[in-house]
């Protein structure tokens, strides 16, 4: 029975967009991680220099590159199978079986493994390809090429899968909060998950820049490890180039792995010290709180009981309403923002009070550099139930009865665009006062984007965790003054901003847009 649930929900998860998009950014990255040799962009800098693009520098670079990427994305992908269960009955059905609360987990904990092994399975072979397209070493060795997967990635990905799983069976994390708590515990191990003192070997990053560093030495006299570095950066010039062959494992090395396996199937079976497996005799008030239609945040959305409720009605008996012309967008953009911050903590206003104040008291380039990247973190709870909300609350039905399908999904867009602007009131008012255009014109740019990018991913994933799961890694990058990413005018030199300029960023945002309405009316036709 075990082996049915694991290969039904793996089924189930590969067919959602989320899974694809996610895949597909993991096969991108695995491009980035084998530049052009004449590149100025690289994933792994040894010293000033970069491996011969052979079987086992492409196989580790790759795998590492995909490990660091999958702690993050893929842990959004995986982190819904019991809520899932619960929406779609079958965790009812599950709990009048004599499956028990442990196989339960390790099925759920196993299925979740499968999603994540496959993007690493599709990374190895992201590596080959361009291992062949590079061309500076086509001969294939298949062990040294696959070896950095099952020693460094996958490892990582069981320890993801148990705290994918972990997570949704504790109330306080099972919503948008957790997201936010794992995108900082991430951060945490993927910087320390690279030092030599990590718990069973982290990443393994240490003994393979260890193993590179030997070869680099021996070949070139010289090997800086303190200047390794494993991430997508800019370098001045083009990296030097050495021959390494692989890693020279080692039992205790393969031993930590194996350790770090069994550790996350220990931190899988944990919650059944406490999961009731829907089952009402054993479930506590919090569990059973649960299984009730909830948002991003864990707040119960209005109508979410009706819309899920037994005979709700299909959508052909709901009758098209007659639509009041005079204001009827604005009350219609009033009415989409209070659902929008509908059941926001109370806790949340006064925090977003609280550094309007500041962003009129620091100083300015505080206000700017500091203060904006903040303001415009503090939502992104909220942002990221646009586009998302109406399919994760069940109530896509009840929408089909309004008269104009794409006038509702502007005004939703509106609204998380009045959210925007409403947080980021005072550094534009600051840069106004200031006489600062360039950084006016970029709040106006970003002010568009974020909303379009939360539109635009909850349309096409129909989840609000997509949306989390790109924007908290694209804020970091942002804010460790990346201009390339600067949607917001963040990163200055010389006092200007130095990202994208606002029209590129407007273009990009309206292109975003167009994404949701043409997303909208294709679901639409094919209902119909």
């Amino acid at each position: 029975m075990i082996g049915g649930l694991v290969i039904g929900d793996f089924r189930d998860r590969v067919r959602r967009p989320v899974y694809a998009v996610t895949l597909l950014a993991a096969v991108g990255l695995g491009y980035l991680a084998v530049p052009d040799a004449g590149g100025h962009w690289t994933i792994m800098d040894v010293g000033g220099n970069r491996g011969v693009y052979n079987s086992a520098y492409v196989g580790a670079v790759t795998a590492l590159a995909g490990a660091l990427w999958l702690t993050f994305g893929g842990f959004y992908v995986v982190r819904s199978g019991i809520a899932r269960d619960v929406t779609t009955g079958v965790g009812q059905v599950l709990a009048a079986t004599p499956l028990s609360t442990s196989r339960y987990l390790v099925g759920k904990f196993l299925s979740n493994l499968l999603v994540l092994a496959s993007m690493v399975g599709a990374l190895a072979v992201t590596a080959l390809l361009m291992q062949l397209a590079r061309g500076e070493d086509r001969a294939v060795n298949p062990l040294a090429l696959v070896e950095p997967f099952l020693l460094l990635a996958l490892p990582v990905m069981a320890l993801v899968a148990a705290a994918a799983l972990l997570f949704e069976t504790v109330p306080p994390l099972r919503g948008g909060l957790g997201n936010v708590v794992w995108f900082v515990l991430a951060m945490v191990f993927a910087i320390g998950g690279q030092s030599a003192s990590a718990p069973l070997d982290g990443l393994g990053v240490h003994q393979v820049a260890r193993s590179m560093g030997t070869a680099l030495e021996a070949q070139h006299g010289t090997a800086d490890l303190g200047q390794f570095s494993l991430g997508l950066t800019k370098v001045d010039s083009p990296l030097g180039t050495f021959r390494w062959d692989g890693l020279e494992v080692s039992s205790g090395f393969v031993l930590a792995r194996l350790a770090l396996f069994l550790a996350a199937f220990a931190v899988a079976l944990l919650p059944a010290l406490w999961f009731g497996r829907f089952d009402p005799a054993r479930g506590s008030g919090a569990e059973a709180a649960a299984e009730a239609p909830h948002r991003s945040d864990g707040t119960e959305p209005a109508g979410a009981r009706w819309a899920t409720a037994p005979g709700a009605l299909p959508r052909a008996a709901l009758p098209r309403t007659v639509p009041r012309r005079a204001g009827a967008f604005g009350r219609l953009l009033a009415g989409e923002v209070r659902i929008l911050v509908q059941g926001v903590s109370r806790w949340w206003w006064p925090t977003a009070a609280g550094l309007t104040v500041a962003g009129f008291v620091l100083p300015m380039n505080a206000v700017t550099g500091l203060l904006l990247p903040l303001v415009w973190l503090w939502p992104v709870l909220i942002w990221s139930r646009l586009g998302s909300q109406q399919v994760e609350n069940g109530l896509e039905v009840l929408l089909g009865a309004y008269p104009s399908a794409r006038r509702r999904l502007l005004a939703e867009w509106a609204s998380g665009l009045v959210l925007t602007a409403v947080t980021g009131v005072a550094p534009l008012i600051r840069m106004l006062v200031a006489g600062d255009g360039a950084g006016t014109a970029s709040w106006v740019g970003g002010a568009l984007f974020v909303p379009s990018l939360a539109m635009a991913l909850g349309v096409v994933s129909r989840s609000h965790r997509l949306f989390q799961a790109v924007y908290l890694p694209l804020w970091w990058v942002l804010v460790n003054n990346v201009a390339a990413v600067d949607f917001m005018g963040a990163v200055r030199v010389g006092g200007s901003p130095a990202g994208p300029g606002p029209l590129l960023v407007g273009a990009l945002s309206a292109a975003m847009l167009a994404v949701v309405f043409l997303v909208g009316a294709a679901r639409r036709n094919v209902k119909d």
